[in-house]
């Protein structure tokens, strides 16, 4: 059998790699740890060093929460899976003493006592006590650490059949001796030493330079821990709401969640619980005392009632303007990241003290170029960029009905009861604060920073990815219909296996890819074309989600695209030259970059990291303008779809080396790709002759200005592609194909009509009428 070892950093989950510690979490591992390294000497013995462990991990980690115990079922040391003895047992670890070489395992020489005894540990545990729920295996003498994922037990000894059988029949009495030393010396150290088996395992070495740099301390402290140990769920997974959160955001809104027939829905508090302070009833009072909704144009596509109409306007425009401040919280995150300099904060009550500031920040900063902003705004916001994005333009609803400064600043808003703010001395805040303060102190009690590298924290803030609000947004707008959010591993293992089937099936018409059977085919064959040639194949897939509700779908395929184009070694910057020493994965439904087994973290000042940053980009940029798509018959969701497709680019947005490196690469004009419709209607019948020439001419001419509109910065440039769109959009509902079967039938249907008769008599006008039904 060969070891083949792994680093800490490639053996933890990226995703709870990337989580930010608490200072007092470190304090205290660095406490123990130091005590640990302390107590250990040369000389110590097995049971000693046992009791040293044991205390280190209780008092780091699973005291209270977890049962450790010694001499269990004749193993040295377990950690159970709960607080409970009747919980199963979840890791196994096996220990020697220092001075124990012939028993204890190195990187070079496996077949020793301390890995045949895991051997035998693990099968009873396995087979024996039916325990499925063993998670890790560990050999240490207290200094050298070799853990083992239950996994590669799994595969190599419990699927092994001559082994199992080899097993049970000295566990039964039927061989030659039921001594375990017989066991060891017979039965597992030949297996080690015959079978051809590559086993993975993390190794490391307790040292005191461990924990003097950042970095290896947050590893160490993590590999240790219940959530890696013991495969615990972590706050950051996509798959979990954030109650806290999630509920505050209600609050400050001023929604809350109810239950029906057990559908959960979101409703408007009822008249006690309402304040004025919320944003959707200082929204709706607006509504109501300019009296908008009677000069509003169609007011029944809100709702039948008034009450419904109310309701729909308000919260699409709060949604609207909560879209518009969490992005920038996720900027806001990005740029004092990027900088390592809190002067990048900009979004907090002393800088935006009222709506018409907040305004301001909208359409005269973001929307602007820095050089053509009033000379206040350069000097107020000189360290922000502007992006290029319509999420900073007034919609429609807005021009029609209210725009953010039209709020009031003086109304405050009481506190929620489990709010999440405290004050200096860690208890919560009570009473009440103005709106715009508490929720931009709401929001800067959470972590927005994106998945990255690992950094302590002074504070404990809890990680709000771009996930977790994809799935409070969808949440709050599917609030008529108490909509069910896919979780994130569903989403993932869909797109995982339909896109890798349709990549093949692109590569398949190809004539030097004919006989591609599967994913590892055309792995092993791609280098049979250009790679420029590869990509073009690759891009050309178009993925549509007919219903796409908050885009959570069309982000899961981004994942999985960018991934599956590193996995076939596809990936290329904007040279042509292959992105090397990157790996790229989905976890947890988010994407990860690593180089050199290090979670990838963006450093403009370094050309490499440059060059990743800029094609990640591109390549995001590239697969949302040519491959996703997405209609939804509700405008909100469309214009939620749109801010996650614009976070997934700002991931990765990068300073230009035309601007020195002070401005940040413009987002693209990706919106047009998401429709708001529905889809299930269409102009033209799926089975009718669309080849017409006016058609192709037409639709050659739209897709040409739809290529200007994505590519342009320039707002008077936008202005007027969009007006020829939509001039071309109007001419196309005009055009008729004569050869579509539902024309025919509807022109039929009209002459029928033409030549009714003038005069007839009761049955032939009953006969008439039966044939216009028909």
């Amino acid at each position: 059998m060969k070891l083949e070892i792994k680093n800490i950093s490639n053996s933890l989950n990226k995703a709870f790699l990337a989580q930010c510690p608490y200072i007092d979490e470190i304090t205290l591992f660095k406490e123990n740890y130091a005590i640990l390294l302390n107590a250990i000497k040369p000389n110590d013995n097995e049971e000693t060093l046992k009791d040293y462990i044991n205390n280190f991990f209780r008092d780091t980690y699973y005291k209270n929460k977890f049962t450790i115990k010694e001499n269990i079922n004749n193993i040295d040391l377990v950690i159970y899976n709960g607080k409970d003895d009747n919980d199963k047992i979840g890791v196994i670890i096996e220990t020697k003493a220092l001075k124990n070489n012939a028993e204890m395992i190195t990187i070079n020489d496996l077949n020793k006592k301390a890995f045949q005894e895991l051997i035998q540990y693990y099968l009873e545990e396995r087979i024996i006590n039916k325990n499925i729920e063993i998670k890790h295996l560990i050999i240490t003498n207290s200094i050298d650490w070799f853990i083992f994922n239950v996994s590669e037990f799994e595969r190599i000894f419990y699927q092994n059949k001559i082994l199992i059988k080899n097993y049970n029949d000295w566990y039964n009495k039927h061989l030659e001796s039921k001594n375990k030393d017989w066991f060891y010396s017979s039965i597992a150290k030949p297996f080690i030493e015959d079978t051809e088996e590559t086993i993975f395992c993390t190794h490391f070495q307790l040292n005191e330079s461990l924990i003097n740099a950042e970095s290896s301390l947050i590893e160490l402290y993590k590999i240790f821990s219940p959530e890696h140990l013991l495969k615990l769920t972590f706050q950051n997974d996509s798959n979990k709401l954030n109650r806290e959160f999630y509920n505050e955001l209600l609050h400050i809104i001023g929604l809350q969640e109810t239950k029906v027939n057990n559908v959960r829905r979101i409703e408007r508090l009822n008249e006690k619980e309402k304040h004025d302070g919320s944003f959707i009833e200082n929204t709706i009072n607006i509504l109501l005392s300019d009296e908008i909704i009677h000069n509003l144009k169609e007011p029944e596509r809100f709702g039948e009632t008034e009450t419904e109409q109310l309701f729909s306007i308000g919260l699409e425009l709060c949604i609207t303007w909560l879209n518009r401040i969490l992005f920038l919280k996720l900027l806001e995150s990005q740029l004092v990241k990027y900088n390592s300099n809190k002067e990048y904060l900009f979004l907090n009550y002393s800088k935006i003290r009222d709506f018409e500031e907040l305004r301001e920040l909208f359409f005269e900063v973001l929307a602007v170029r820095q050089a053509e902003r009033k000379k206040v705004f350069q000097l107020k916001y000189e360290k922000i960029p502007y992006l290029n994005s319509s999420l900073f333009e007034l919609t429609e609803l807005e021009k029609d009905t209210v725009k953010i400064n039209q709020l009031k600043n003086h109304y405050e808003l009481p506190i929620f009861n489990t709010t999440v703010l405290k004050d200096d001395d860690g208890k919560k805040i009570t009473g009440s604060k103005p709106i715009l303060q508490y929720l931009f102190e709401f929001l800067d009690s959470y972590n927005f920073a994106s998945d990255n590298k690992a950094e302590i924290q002074v504070k404990n803030k809890t990680i709000i990815n771009s996930s977790v609000l994809g799935l409070i947004f969808e949440k709050i707008n599917g609030y008529k219909e108490g909509s069910y959010y896919t979780p994130g591993f569903v989403t993932m293992y869909m797109c995982r296996e339909n896109i890798r089937n349709a990549i093949i099936e692109k590569f398949k018409t190809e004539k030097e890819f004919i006989s591609v059977e599967s994913f590892t085919d055309l792995y092993n064959q791609i280098d049979k074309i250009p790679i420029k040639k590869a990509n073009e194949i690759f891009n050309s897939i178009k993925i549509c989600d007919p219903a796409v509700g908050s885009g959570h779908f069309l982000v899961s395929a981004l994942n999985e695209l960018i991934a599956i184009k590193s996995e076939l070694k596809i990936l290329i910057d904007g040279e042509g030259r292959k992105l090397r020493d990157v790996e790229i994965e989905v976890i947890n439904d988010e994407l990860y970059l690593a180089v050199d087994s290090e979670l990838f973290t963006y450093n403009y000042k370094n050309k490499e990291s440059q060059i990743i940053q800029e094609t990640i980009f591109h390549e995001k940029q590239k697969l949302i303008e040519n491959c996703l798509f997405g209609v939804d018959i509700n405008p909100k969701s469309v214009n939620i779809c749109r801010l996650r497709l614009w976070i997934e680019l700002l991931k990765n947005a990068y300073y230009t080396k035309e601007s020195n490196f002070k401005d940040l690469e413009t987002l693209p004009n990706i919106d047009i790709n998401i429709k708001c419709g529905n889809s299930l209607i269409s102009h033209f019948s799926l089975n009718g002759n669309g080849g017409s020439q006016s058609l192709k001419t037409f639709t050659q001419k739209y897709k040409q200005v739809v290529a200007d509109y994505k590519n342009t910065t320039d707002r008077n440039s936008k202005r007027t592609l969009e007006r020829f769109i939509t001039e071309q959009k109007e001419n196309f509902a005009r055009t008729v194909n004569p050869s579509d079967e539902d024309l025919k039938k509807i022109r039929k249907i009209e002459s029928e009509i033409g030549t009714m008769p003038i005069f007839f008599n009761q049955d032939d006008q009953t006969q008439w009428k039966m044939k216009l039904l028909r």
